[in-house]
């Protein structure tokens, strides 16, 4: 077995601590800031949410009055005719949104019932309800909106971001990545590196116990000893590197210096007792609203791109239920961090993006009855939104139609919101290129992007 595959086969075990975070010195090396690096940055580091399964822009974000009206009737045949989805079957009938839709804020961003903590951000939030992808199918349409391909092997967004950027931490990977629920469709390549160095792949904390496995020292090793069994180990590969020249050995020094070094700050940054009591009871309880806490804190000590996985949001059937289950596990923690980001000074230069797959469809699925509808995936039109980082609080940005199906304003590609995410950070997505097989690759790929000015302040 090689390298590559070892480590990838230790999960989130000390090998994987070591892909996802080697010493700043030698994460920095590997980008070329001067190179990349051709605009003002506006932010510093991503808080990026992915909401596996896609919920339903149509009840959270999009309120559309006309569906409401139409609930239970036939739908338009051109909603459909000649339309790709993936169980929708025959001639669906439509369905209204249940929930009641409020303008918050000074710039009257509308929300729904379900999300009641956001909307005391929501003078924050950048609202865009134009997003559409290639893919109808949660794999690919995951893996497109991570790497802006729809296939294997490409580097994540925040492996771009590592790899343009480097790290500010000398203990703590550059790039992390909690989970919260069902694991995504196309798995641990959304936080993969590609064909980057491994260095810039994410690297999994669970949120429950010990955040990383095999941390610690086994029983009766003392760190002294520890010190004293890399100190050989080095000394060994150092001898070997002299023999062969070959760079991943000076890779793997590395990573056993960032795995020891993590058994110091890792049981510091779990250790919330210097969180105030009022902190903790806004962020509530459970583990997506320690998860986002914990987000807070990685990005105070430097750690580049923090991404928080939240499943079953994949509401075929059960809608209602399980839509607003969901909304109140996730609502008061986002809620929280933004709040808490701004007290600490820290939302200027976090770039917070909430985003998912693709949306639903405004025609119904399965049965008729409240508590077991459900909408099908809808490729061509859905909501995410963004805050801090240098974008424009209480705004909405692109429009789809009466029913919610197309976007009829400002139609916005997931490269656009890439190029913009760089943008922020101080990237030119177009300067932003890795050798690879021949070509000069990048994030955006090789069609028009375009950043999103009208959302920058």
């Amino acid at each position: 077995m090689n390298r590559r595959k070892f480590l990838a086969r230790g999960g989130v075990g000390v090998g994987a601590l070591a892909l996802g975070s080697l010493l700043k010195d030698s994460a920095q090396a590997a980008a070329v800031p001067d190179e990349f690096q051709r605009i003002a940055p506006k932010a510093k580091s991503v808080i990026f949410f992915h909401f596996t399964g896609a919920p339903s822009h149509l009840d959270l974000f999009d309120d559309k009055p006309v569906l409401r009206k139409y609930d239970r009737q036939l739908a338009p045949e051109e909603l459909f005719e000649g339309k790709r989805f993936s169980f929708l079957r025959g001639h669906p009938k439509l369905l209204g949104s249940p929930y009641q839709f409020t303008k918050h804020g000074q710039g009257g961003v509308e929300l729904s019932e379900l999300l009641p903590n956001l909307g005391t951000v929501a003078d924050e939030m950048c609202v865009i309800k134009s997003m559409h992808t290639t893919e109808f199918n949660h794999a690919p349409a995951q893996l497109f909106f991570h790497t802006g391909l729809n296939r294997q092997g490409s580097p994540s967004i925040g492996s771009w971001t590592t790899y343009g950027l480097g790290s500010e931490s000398d203990n703590l990977p550059s790039y992390v990545v909690f989970m919260k629920g069902n694991m995504p469709g196309a798995g641990a390549n959304l936080w993969k590196s590609g064909y980057l160095p491994s260095v810039h792949q994410g690297v999994r904390l669970r949120g429950r116990g010990d955040p990383v496995l095999y941390l610690n020292n086994p029983e009766g090793i003392t760190r002294e000893e520890r010190r004293r069994t890399l100190d050989s180990i080095e000394a060994l590969n150092r001898q070997n590197y002299r023999l062969v020249g070959d760079p991943e050995i000076q890779t793997r020094i590395e990573q056993y210096e960032m795995a020891y070094r993590m058994q110091a700050s890792v049981p510091d940054l779990i250790d919330l007792s210097s969180e105030s009591e009022a902190t903790m009871e806004m962020y509530g309880s459970g583990e997506f609203a320690g998860q986002c806490l914990q987000a807070r804190r990685l990005v105070e000590r430097g750690v580049r791109f923090v991404e928080l996985f939240h499943g079953d949001w994949d509401t075929h059937s059960n809608q209602n239920g399980r839509l607003a289950a969901n909304c109140r596990e996730v609502d008061q923690p986002i809620a929280a961090l933004i709040k808490d980001l701004k007290q600490r000074g820290l939302l200027d230069q976090t770039l917070i993006v909430w985003g998912a797959e693709f949306g639903r469809t405004p025609m119904l699925q399965g049965s008729e009855e409240p508590e077991k509808c459900g909408r099908d995936h809808q490729k061509d039109a859905f909501s995410i939104w963004m805050a801090g980082g240098g974008i424009k609080g209480g705004v909405t940005y692109g429009k789809t139609n009466d029913l919610g199906n197309e976007v009829v304003e400002n139609p916005t590609e997931v490269r656009d919101l890439h190029a913009t995410i760089l943008h922020q950070l101080g990237i030119d997505h177009e300067k932003l290129t890795y050798r690879y097989q021949g070509f000069d690759q990048r994030l955006t790929g090789v069609e028009e992007a375009t950043v999103l000015k009208d959302v920058l302040l």
